[in-house]
């Protein structure tokens, strides 16, 4: 971390020495929520809830971004590997179902440290790795054997859309070699007795206005490239926040129409393990509070 390459963006920050990286943030971790989440799939989150630790920063820059607080670096506490070990087993004690780290693609070193002594300490529930998709896959291998469920985004095909609206225009070339490493480290996908996930990939797409071609592109690659040995997560939940007033075409709720596009395209593929969302989904209810809570 002297000279960042965590992510494909290899700004090279010294950030060992307090400079910050394209994420926003130094190699101090920073995170800004530790709490039980009801929100995830089923199978992340049963009864007791997931464990999610969400951290300060991003290596992306979508424009709509429903964790805009957290990831332009602007709230969160300063916490060591220590603590955030601690964090781990105090969410276990809580009823988690499992430890579900948010946006963690550059705390990578730190996190494994982590686990590691709370493993020694106790720790029994999987951990997921919730990301935007956007990894560096020599990062990736760092997390063989840490790592239970990968839970990545797939956001876009679209070289135009991605650089536009996340500043990444290589983001399907990073992020599709990115989760052919994570399923050859997890497979196909176990559960336990509760029917919740213990091993496997969880992939979510969420439907932006007026990119259903895109996103069929997306359930296209991930269908061909892994057929039912992942779980693909079809959201809707997509919200127009004030950000995106730049962006008219952003600026408002993916339709019924569009959406049941995409999902009954996904049904004629042939995908069978998937989860859709009903009804109406798009609402910031769905944005926890980023108060520092369990930190």
């Amino acid at each position: 971390m002297s000279g960042c390459t965590l992510c494909p963006r290899s700004c090279g920050a010294d950030r060992e020495n307090g400079e910050k990286g394209y994420c926003r943030m130094t190699a101090k971790i920073r995170a800004a929520r530790a709490a039980l989440h009801m929100w995830e799939e089923p199978c992340i989150c049963g009864a007791g809830g997931s464990g999610t630790v969400f951290f300060s920063g991003c290596t992306l820059r979508c424009v709509f971004c429903q964790n805009s607080e957290i990831a332009a670096g602007n709230t969160g506490k300063i916490i060591s590997e220590e603590r955030l070990s601690e964090i781990f087993l105090e969410l276990q004690d809580k009823g988690a179902d499992n430890i579900n780290l948010v946006t963690p693609s550059h705390y990578v070193p730190q996190i494994i440290t982590a686990v590691k002594r709370a493993r020694e300490r106790g720790l029994l529930l999987p951990v997921v790795y919730n990301t935007g998709g956007y990894e560096s896959v020599e990062t990736l291998k760092m997390l063989e054997g840490i790592v239970d469920i990968y839970l990545p985004d797939m956001k876009y095909v679209s070289r135009e859309a991605s650089f536009k609206y996340s500043n990444a225009s290589n983001y399907f070339d990073a992020a599709s070699k990115a989760l052919e490493e994570m399923f050859r480290q997890v497979g196909s996908p176990v559960f336990d007795e509760k029917g919740l996930m213990t091993r496997g990939m969880i992939v979510r797409h969420l439907i932006l206005p007026g990119l259903a071609k895109d996103s069929k592109a997306v359930i296209k690659y991930l269908y061909e490239t892994f057929g039912d040995n992942i779980y693909i997560s079809i959201m809707n939940q997509y919200t127009p926040l004030p950000q995106v007033e730049k962006y008219p075409e952003l600026n408002r709720k993916v339709t019924r129409r569009e959406y049941d596009e995409v999902v009954d395209y996904a049904i004629g593929l042939g995908v069978v393990n998937g989860y859709i969302q009903e009804g109406d989904t798009a609402t910031e209810s769905f944005i926890p509070s980023f108060d520092c809570e369990g930190i």
